[in-house]
């Protein structure tokens, strides 16, 4: 079995270099997939999944300061909530190449945007720049303005962050936010709160899931190959014009939600794939789930931004893109690149995180742990196989991670 997945992953690593260098795009039409006998849920948008299982969506359009077009939606009621819902409202944030849809995937037993929802949360779920419901500017156009990819969470926890925060408060005319973040969704807070004075003030808590801020000591060797190619090679595909890294209609993307959803043998060898990117825990993420969220990830990036993963691995803090002495000279001023000011992030914080976690490791959250001023709680998942996509893709999560995210919200809710 472990030789079939490694053999799924070989494929998985040669049409994802193909999509980055050619840019080989190959979008099915939904009437090809259905014909196919693809997963429904693995066919649809945010909305129409949540209208699917009877929660009323919402589609929410914002700018930033930059002239990024992004998207939000918003869960206005659960279908299980009876009541009013709770304030102030949820900010829920996605991880690295995933969008909101990831938080939709495991169904609505399982999936935290349900699952928050259902608690009467008034929950408004983002898209970072560079995903698929978030590739659109005021002036660049991503399919031939390479500037458009020229970002990462640097730039994501400048400006978009912070976009978000200010169109939930206005809509809602709360005086601040709860923000639940996952992995990149989390340490772009960080950066937000560091490089923005006032921004940590907005939000009343962060409730941090498998925070990643340095990955000095990430295990997975397959995602350490993976970011390191991508930073060592950067500059060429710069130059050869290439700036957006595994879109959803790639080929890459495409050949994964064929090939996941044929039959039980080749969704069992794309979660053993999932298993050698992150880590091992067999039942976590059920066949169905697998089946489904290859329909809507990997979601897109830069290739700027995955570079940026790659020099994290590298370093032993949290700092800003280091592009070289000269570069850095001229844009920070500084040969060094400075470091994120972790002592600005004064909102009370919340982490959960896995002890088989291969992409952010339990050193690097102790070691963030430590910089943060207000820290207000540091759990470690109880089930000891606990990895870092179950966070998002666990048929668990609602007895492993969700009553801790529950407790929390509600008591830093006002009724």
């Amino acid at each position: 079995m472990a030789s079939k997945g490694l053999h799924t992953l070989n494929i998985f690593l040669i049409i994802s270099i193909a999509s980055i260098l050619y840019g080989v795009q190959l979008p099915i039409r939904t009437e090809t997939k259905k014909s196919l006998g693809y997963p429904k849920d693995s066919l649809l948008n945010f909305t129409e999944l949540t209208n699917e299982y009877g929660y009323d969506s919402q589609e929410h359009t914002i700018v930033t300061e930059d002239g990024y077009i992004l998207t939000m939606f918003r869960i206005v009621k659960g279908k299980n909530c009876i009541g009013r819902n709770r304030e102030p409202p949820v900010i829920l944030m996605h991880g690295l190449l995933q969008s909101s849809d990831s938080w939709l995937d495991a169904g609505p037993n399982a999936g935290l945007a349900y699952l928050i929802a259902d608690a009467c949360f008034d929950l408004w779920v983002g898209n970072c720049r560079g995903n698929y419901y978030s590739r659109r500017h005021v002036s660049l156009n991503p399919d031939t303005d390479n500037q458009f990819w020229q970002f990462s969470v640097d730039e994501i926890g400048y400006y978009d962050i912070p976009a978000m925060v200010d169109y939930v408060l206005d809509n809602t005319g709360a005086e601040n936010v709860n923000y639940v973040g996952f992995s990149q969704g989390a340490g772009t807070f960080f950066i937000m709160c560091s490089e923005r004075p006032g921004y940590c003030e907005k939000a009343n808590m962060l409730i941090a899931l498998a925070p990643a801020a340095r990955q000095t000591n990430t295990r997975s060797v397959l995602y350490r190959f993976l970011m390191g190619t991508v930073y060592n090679i950067e500059g060429f595909l710069k130059k050869t014009g290439v700036g957006e890294m595994l879109p959803k209609g790639s080929f890459g993307q495409e050949f994964l939600a064929f090939f996941c959803h044929l039959n039980s043998l080749t969704g069992r060898m794309c979660n053993m794939g999932q298993s050698l990117l992150d880590a091992f825990h067999p039942g976590s993420v059920s066949g169905e789930t697998t089946r489904v969220l290859y329909g809507h990830f990997p979601a897109g990036t830069s290739v700027h931004n995955m570079a940026r993963y790659g020099q994290s691995m590298k370093r032993r803090d949290f700092a800003k893109f280091d592009y070289g002495k000269d570069h850095n000279l001229k844009l920070y001023g500084s040969e060094e690149p400075p470091k994120y000011n972790l002592s600005a992030v004064s909102v009370p914080v919340v982490t959960l995180y896995g002890r088989n976690d291969g992409l952010v490791d339990v050193k690097d959250v102790k070691w963030l742990m430590r910089k943060l001023p207000n820290v207000v709680e540091e759990l470690e998942v109880e089930d000891h196989l606990w990895t870092h996509l179950d966070v998002t893709y666990s048929q668990f999560t609602s007895t492993m991670i969700f009553p801790k995210i529950h407790e929390h919200l509600q008591s830093n809710s006002n009724n």
